[in-house]
């Protein structure tokens, strides 16, 4: 495995939203995170990334403690994440985006091949390159951040809400565009509200509930399970 949490307690202020998670995603793996707002998804992703601190438990990459790095070491180490909202720099260019994702990486060679496989994933961000970031539409946005995430040359890429606030078309890019960079060789953790969608493009998914681990499955058994498809596949629950 090359993500392992174990035994994960997040705090914020006296109150507990993470209650003891065990989660692991394998190298190569697509894992989703499925669950209703509140359960706990983003601040896992949080947690692995080093912008929340754990009060009990580890996380493993590979063999290192994360748990005991900083935010500005994980990145170094090969975790980056996308987060919600998307969240770019919109006073500056899409290339001045891109080029602070590579904050992490001294090799001028390897940040111009990984620029330019951004741009052969994503060719709008290379005819707006010179575009500042905060006029370019939403999907537009989501797949600079995805792009910038990846300037970083991740190992595993923690991606949350990635279709959040998009057209159901942008969607399918979008989602089409994450299986082509898991292809390529990057393990991807996935925190969804789409959750037929996650489930489809996903090897494995957890099912989280008021911080807790309830489920968890092969994407293939979770879309066939009858109380993951009451509950986020056609029951009209918020995931």
């Amino acid at each position: 495995m090359i993500l392992k949490i174990d035994k994960l307690r997040v705090k914020y202020g006296q109150v507990e939203v993470l209650h003891g998670i065990h989660l692991q995603v394998g190298k190569g793996e697509i894992v989703a995170i499925l669950g209703a707002n509140g359960a706990g998804k983003s601040t896992t992703l949080l947690a692995v990334s080093g912008l929340v601190k754990p009060s009990v438990g580890s996380i493993f990459l590979n063999d290192v403690p994360l748990h005991q790095c900083s935010a500005h070491r994980i990145v170094e180490l090969g975790v980056a994440q996308v987060p919600e909202g998307r969240r770019v720099f919109g006073t500056l260019t899409v290339m001045e985006n891109l080029r602070l994702g590579a904050f992490t990486n001294r090799d001028s060679a390897k940040i111009e091949r990984t620029r330019d496989w951004i741009y052969e994933l994503f060719p709008v961000l290379a005819q707006r390159r010179d575009q500042l970031a905060g006029t370019l539409s939403g999907g537009e946005q989501q797949m600079l951040a995805i792009g910038r995430a990846l300037m970083a040359d991740p190992k595993v890429l923690l991606l949350d809400e990635p279709s959040l606030g998009l057209a159901p078309i942008l969607v399918k890019t979008i989602f089409k565009t994450i299986q082509e960079i898991n292809r390529a060789g990057v393990t991807i953790l996935l925190v969804e509200q789409n959750a037929r969608a996650a489930l489809k493009l996903a090897h494995r998914g957890y099912v989280f509930e008021v911080g807790k681990v309830v489920l968890e499955d092969s994407a293939a058994a979770l879309l066939e399970n009858p109380n993951v498809q009451n509950a986020y596949l056609g029951g009209g629950h918020p995931t």
